[in-house]
């Protein structure tokens, strides 16, 4: 009998042991993210699209539309926004290309779509990936950037890193950092407190443990990000309005790489600790030689009209347009659209 139970504690260690492997196994799948699906590879999705070798081989895929290169008289490369792609069009009509005579770039930024994922893709690399797309597809020495959402944040990456490429730029509903560097606090605290609670989290994961975001997203305890959830509560009216008139790019098409690939290190690159602030940026176009344009929905509950609109105020040389019913999606809608173009191009 006394040797059952002094056998007791070393049955105890030994469950003990075996229950932290088993926790160690659980915690380490749940925190490692799966190999990305490599469109062109064993396992991934063909490649149904044009796309360039960058210099460190890496693929971005394209869709041109408009008039032919040879023939525009502005070329526009427009950066799509969060869970978004290369094919989902803007609502431009054919008598407006035919007119400003309009050569469109779509690609698909790092990771989405077609083209390859970036390990290291950042807030600085979106701009030189850009860069070296127009360079491949020789637009010129200068080119016309339209940055959507969270692919403002390249936009603002464009204007730090390539301004002498820009023949101009608009910034429509573009994103906002809550940590950037040398920016009011009490601005941005104003602005985070209007979020959903589950989205400051979702954000707070993203900026100081980004390794911590896949496992985030994919737990069930807590609600993460309302715009994949619940978008009845994050879009306005009129945005959902115009939600159901745009073509929409099935999700599996977007994330056809993976998730991880694709919408978690967007939000990864965007919140990590930028080099810069917007509010640290120069006049690209001193000499008045294009123009840049922040483009703002007054009702959008994604994005901080407030923050976007001192951002303007504070650069004298931001072109800012308040959309006083606009919500977030208001590019998709056709009249909105053209006038953001027309803005662009004709100054």
């Amino acid at each position: 009998m006394v040797s059952v139970f002094m056998q007791v504690p070393q049955m105890f260690r030994q469950l003990m042991v075996a229950l932290s492997v088993a926790l160690l196994g659980y915690g380490y799948k749940a925190l490692k993210p799966p190999p990305p699906k490599k469109c062109g590879s064993a396992g991934g999705s063909p490649v149904n699209s044009p796309r360039i070798r960058l210099a460190d081989g890496r693929h971005l895929a394209y869709r041109e539309s408009g008039v032919a290169k040879d023939e525009a008289r502005y070329k526009i490369i427009v950066i799509h926004g969060f869970n978004s792609c290369k094919d989902q069009p803007l609502p431009l009509s054919q008598e407006l290309v035919e007119e400003l005579k309009l050569y469109m770039l779509f690609f698909d930024r790092a990771g989405y779509g077609e083209s390859d994922p970036h390990p290291r893709r950042s807030v600085k690399s979106e701009a030189y990936d850009i860069q070296e797309l127009a360079d491949a597809l020789q637009l010129g020495s200068k080119f016309y950037v339209i940055g959507i959402s969270i692919g403002g944040y390249a936009a603002w990456s464009c204007i730090r890193y390539i301004p002498q490429r820009l023949a101009g730029i608009s910034l429509v509903v573009p994103f906002v950092h809550y940590w950037w560097p040398h920016f009011p606090s009490e601005l941005s605290r104003e602005a985070w407190r209007k979020l959903p609670v589950s989205d400051r989290w979702t954000f707070r994961v993203a900026h100081y443990t980004p390794w911590l975001l896949y496992w985030w997203m994919n737990q069930k305890l807590f609600p993460s990000l309302k715009i994949l959830s619940d978008i009845a509560t994050v879009f306005t009216q009129q945005d959902l309005e115009i939600n159901e008139k745009r073509v929409e790019v099935p999700n599996e098409k977007i994330r056809q790489q993976g998730v991880y690939e694709s919408l978690h290190r967007d939000m990864m690159a965007s919140f990590a600790n930028w080099e810069f602030s917007p509010l640290d940026l120069r006049n690209p176009f001193p000499k008045n030689e294009g123009s840049v344009h922040i483009w703002q929905g007054h009702e959008d509950k994604i994005i901080p009209s407030k923050v976007n609109r001192f951002i303007s105020e504070k650069l004298e040389w931001i072109k800012y347009h308040e959309i006083i019913e606009g919500g977030h999606m208001f590019i998709y809608e056709q009249s909105m659209c053209e006038t953001v173009v027309r803005a662009l191009v004709l100054g």
